[in-house]
C-alpha cells in the first residue's frame, strides 16, 4: 500500500488488449493468404480463470453477483472490447452471439473459456475479411474516388448500429478507406505512393493479425471480466507484468508518456515531467498516436495494434530518435494527422524532484511587489530501497520540500504556492508527511477495506514548516496523492486550492501472483478527514480554471465501470484558518482581472475552440472542402496568437511556421497564465487578510 497512483501511472501497458499485432515478422506480402488462426483455450489458461475469479470474489473492494446481470453486461462490454467501432461484426453475428447472454456467469465458474474464444475467432475472421477486402480495392486502383462530391464519414462510428448486411459494411469501409487516401493526399503524397503505402499498413495488419495466439484472446476476455469490477482492476499477463515492474522502477528509456488503448488508438493519457516528450512540448494528454518511425524509416500504423506492442515500438536507446504521427487532441475530426520527433533518454528521478521558483507579484503602492515561493511537485516519491536499508539520507518528496520551504523562506517569500498540475501520486507515506509540514499535527487521510473497516493516517509531529499563506494549484491529471494533499489542505483551510476539478482516482490496488502473470486489485477506497472520498468526484477547487483536457475523455469518471463518490465519517480536526470569507471577494478580484489578461484570453479561445472541434464527429471527404477547413484553422490559429501578442506589446507573425520558431516565449513562468493568476489571487488573499488583522486591531 506504500504506493498507489492512477491506472495510467502504474503501467504503460495497461489497456486491455485488442488484436494481436506482434512487432514486424518477415514478409508480409506472402501471408495475404493465410488462413487465421483458430484460439482455443489451454488447460493453463482455464486454472488462470479461476485463480482470477476467486480472487475477485474474496478480495476486491466491492462484492459482485456473478449472475445473469453480470453476464449481460460483460457479453456487451467484451464486444464493445473487440469491435468498438462496430466496424467488424455484422447484426447477425450479435443476434447469434446472445445464446450468451445469460451463460457466461455460469461458463466463467465452470472456467468454460469457450464462449468468449468462439465471439474472438469469429471477430478474427470479419478482420482479416475486412483487410482482404481493402488490399482488393487498392489493387483496383484508386482512380475510381470522387473527391469533388459532398460526402461525409463518422470515424469512430461510435452512435450507429452494426451493419445489417456486407453491403453497408462495405460503405462503411469504403469511405474510411477513401478518409484514408484523402487524408494522404492532404499530406503531399501523389496518388501512386498512397496505394503503396497503404497497401504496406493493411498487409502489415494482416500479418500480425494472422499471427494471433490464445494468449491474446484470453487477456482481452479476462480483462473485461476484470474490468467489470473497476477500470483499475486489470490481468497483467507475463508480458504485461514485466511492464509493470519497468515502470515501477523508473528504469524505463523512452519518450516518458504514459499510455492506454482507446477505441483502436494508442492515447496518450501523462506525460512524465522532466521527460523528452514533456521537453519536446509537442504531444500532449489525449493525443492519439497512429503511426511510429524509427529515426528516418517509414512511418509504420498503428492503429488497432495491440498496446503493448506500440510500446515496444517507442520504447528505444537513449539518443535514438522515433517520429510520430498523432492526431492532437485539440484537432477537429477533419484536421490530418501530424507528424513530431522525439529524442529518447532516459527519465532519471531528478528530474522527478520538486523545483523552487520565486515570482513577483506588483501591488497597489508604485514600484512595490511581493514575492511568492512557487513549489513544483511532479510526483511523490520515496527511495523505498534506501528508506529500508536504513540510510538517514535517502531521497523523498517531504525532505526536498522541507528544504525548499526553508530557502523560500531565507528568501522572505510573502507566500507560497504548491504546484501539482500533472502529478499523478506516489508515495501514500510520503503525502501523509508532506501534508504535516503545514499543520500542526492531525489526521490526513482514511482508508476504508472491503469490510468497513477505516484506517486514519495522520501527522503525529508537531509543528508545521511554514505557516504563512499557502495555495495549491491542481488540474485533471492531478491524482491520487496529490488529491490526498489537496483535500487536506483544503478541509483545514489551509491553503486555497485552485485549477481544475482533478482526476477522481480515490482508490488502492495491490497485486496478486498468479500461475500466469499478476492481478492487479483494487482493495481499498481513499476518504478526506471530511468523510468525502476522493474517488470519482475528485477534489474540487475553491476557485476553478478552465482545463484545455477533455474530462469525457480522462477522468475517473470517464472510466467504465468506476467506484462511486460517496462519504464515511469524518474525523474531528480544527481548522487552521477561516477561507470561506474571502473566497467571494478573491473570485471577484480574479474575473475582473483575467479579462485583461493576454494570455489567460489566449487560453479561453484555444478552449473554445477546443469544444467546437470535439462537437465534429464526421469528416468531408470533399477534397475542396477539407482544404478550405485546414486553411480556416491555419488562420484562426493565426489571429488568436496575433491577438495575444499585440495586447502583450509584441510583434505580429506572419505564417504558422514564425509561429513555431517564436513559441518559446509561451514557455517560462511569466506566461503561464494558471501560475501567474494564482501568484495574483494568493497575493489578493494576503492583501484582504492584512486588512482584516488591521481593522481587529
Amino acid at each position: 500500500m506504500g504506493i498507489f497512483k492512477p491506472r495510467y501511472l502504474a503501467i504503460a501497458a495497461f489497456s486491455i488488449l485488442s488484436l494481436a499485432l506482434l512487432p514486424q515478422l518477415g514478409n508480409a506480402n506472402s501471408d495475404r493468404n493465410l488462413i487465421p488462426y483458430v484460439a482455443t483455450p489451454d488447460q493453463d489458461q482455464k486454472l488462470t480463470s479461476i485463480e482470477i475469479l476467486n480472487a475477485l470474489k474474496s478480495n476486491h473492494y466491492t462484492y459482485i453477483d456473478i449472475n445473469d446481470e453480470f453476464s449481460n453486461q460483460l457479453l456487451a462490454a467484451y464486444l464493445k472490447q473487440l469491435d468498438t467501432s462496430k466496424s467488424y461484426f455484422l447484426q447477425s453475428d450479435i443476434e447469434e452471439f446472445q445464446q450468451y447472454q445469460n451463460t457466461l456467469d455460469e461458463a466463467l465458474n465452470k472456467a468454460d473459456l469457450r464462449p468468449a474464444f468462439t465471439i474472438f475467432n469469429r471477430y478474427q475472421q470479419r478482420v482479416e475479411a475486412r483487410l482482404h477486402w481493402l488490399l482488393a480495392k487498392l489493387d483496383e486502383g484508386i482512380e475510381h474516388f470522387n473527391f469533388n462530391i459532398d460526402e461525409e464519414f463518422e470515424p469512430f462510428n461510435e452512435n450507429s448500429g452494426w451493419a445489417n448486411n456486407e453491403q453497408q459494411l462495405d460503405d462503411l469501409w469504403r469511405k474510411r478507406l477513401k478518409s484514408n487516401v484523402l487524408d494522404l493526399r492532404l499530406a503531399g503524397k501523389a496518388d501512386e505512393d498512397i496505394v503503396e503505402l497503404l497497401k504496406k499498413r493493411f498487409e502489415h495488419q494482416l500479418h500480425r493479425l494472422q499471427r494471433t495466439s490464445s494468449n491474446d484472446a484470453f487477456d482481452i476476455y479476462m480483462n473485461t471480466v476484470t474490468q467489470s469490477y473497476d477500470p483499475h482492476t486489470q490481468y497483467l499477463a507475463p508480458h504485461q507484468s514485466e511492464n509493470f515492474n519497468i515502470s515501477m522502477s523508473r528504469s524505463l528509456e523512452g519518450i516518458g508518456a504514459v499510455l492506454q488503448y482507446d477505441q483502436e488508438y494508442t492515447k496518450v493519457v501523462r506525460l512524465v515531467t522532466g521527460g523528452p516528450a514533456d521537453e519536446a512540448g509537442d504531444l500532449h494528454p489525449a493525443d492519439r498516436i497512429v503511426g511510429v518511425a524509427q529515426g528516418d524509416e517509414e512511418i509504420i500504423n498503428v492503429i488497432g495494434w495491440r498496446l503493448d506492442e506500440v510500446v515496444n515500438l517507442i520504447r528505444g536507446p537513449k539518443g535514438t530518435t522515433v517520429r510520430l504521427q498523432i492526431i492532437p487532441s485539440t484537432a477537429a475530426a477533419n484536421q490530418p494527422p501530424k507528424e513530431i520527433s522525439i529524442v529518447r533518454n532516459r527519465v532519471q528521478l531528478e528530474d522527478q524532484k520538486a523545483k523552487k521558483q520565486v515570482i513577483n507579484v506588483p501591488i497597489q503602492q508604485q514600484g512595490q511587489s511581493r514575492k511568492i515561493g512557487v513549489i513544483n511537485i511532479p510526483d511523490f516519491y520515496m527511495d523505498f530501497d534506501a528508506y529500508q536499508r536504513g540510510e538517514n539520507d535517502y531521497v523523498s518528496t517531504t525532505r526536498d520540500v522541507r528544504r525548499l520551504l526553508e530557502e523560500l523562506k531565507k528568501e522572505q517569500v510573502d507566500g507560497v504556492i504548491i504546484d501539482l498540475r500533472n502529478n499523478g501520486g506516489g508515495s501514500l507515506p510520503e503525502v501523509n508527511s508532506l501534508v504535516g509540514l503545514f499543520i500542526d499535527k492531525g489526521a490526513t487521510v482514511q482508508i476504508k477495506d472491503r469490510n468497513g473497516r477505516v484506517n486514519v493516517l495522520s501527522d503525529y509531529d508537531p509543528g508545521v514548516v511554514y505557516d504563512g499563506p499557502l495555495a495549491v494549484i491542481v488540474n485533471r491529471l492531478s491524482a491520487s496523492a496529490s488529491e490526498i494533499f489537496a483535500g487536506a489542505i483544503q478541509d483545514y483551510q489551509r491553503g486555497i486550492v485552485l485549477g481544475s476539478t482533478t482526476f477522481g482516482k480515490g482508490t488502492v490496488q495491490t497485486l496478486v501472483p498468479l500461475r500466469q502473470g499478476q492481478l492487479k486489485i483494487t482493495r481499498s477506497k481513499f476518504y478526506r478527514i471530511s468523510g468525502e472520498t476522493t474517488q470519482h468526484q475528485g477534489v474540487v477547487p475553491d476557485i476553478h480554471f478552465p482545463g484545455m483536457i477533455d474530462i469525457s475523455e480522462i477522468g475517473e469518471d470517464a472510466l467504465d465501470n468506476a467506484l462511486p463518490w460517496d462519504t464515511i465519517r469524518p474525523v474531528l480536526h480544527r481548522k487552521s484558518g477561516q477561507l470561506s470569507p474571502y473566497i467571494a471577494q478573491l473570485l471577484k478580484r480574479h474575473n475582473q482581472r483575467i479579462e485583461n489578461n493576454p494570455d489567460y484570453q489566449f487560453r479561453l479561445n484555444q478552449i473554445k475552440k477546443i469544444q467546437e472541434n470535439r462537437k465534429l464527429s464526421t469528416v468531408s471527404l470533399n477534397e475542396s472542402e477539407r482544404k478550405k477547413q485546414q486553411i480556416d484553422f491555419d488562420d484562426w490559429q493565426l489571429t488568436v496568437e496575433n491577438s495575444r501578442r499585440e495586447a502583450k506589446g509584441l510583434s505580429k507573425l506572419n505564417s504558422l511556421s514564425e509561429l513555431e520558431k517564436n513559441s518559446t516565449d509561451k514557455d517560462n513562468a511569466a506566461n503561464d497564465p494558471y501560475l501567474m493568476e494564482g501568484a495574483f489571487i494568493l497575493n489578493d488573499y494576503i492583501a484582504l487578510t492584512d486588512k482584516q488583522v488591521a481593522h481587529n486591531l
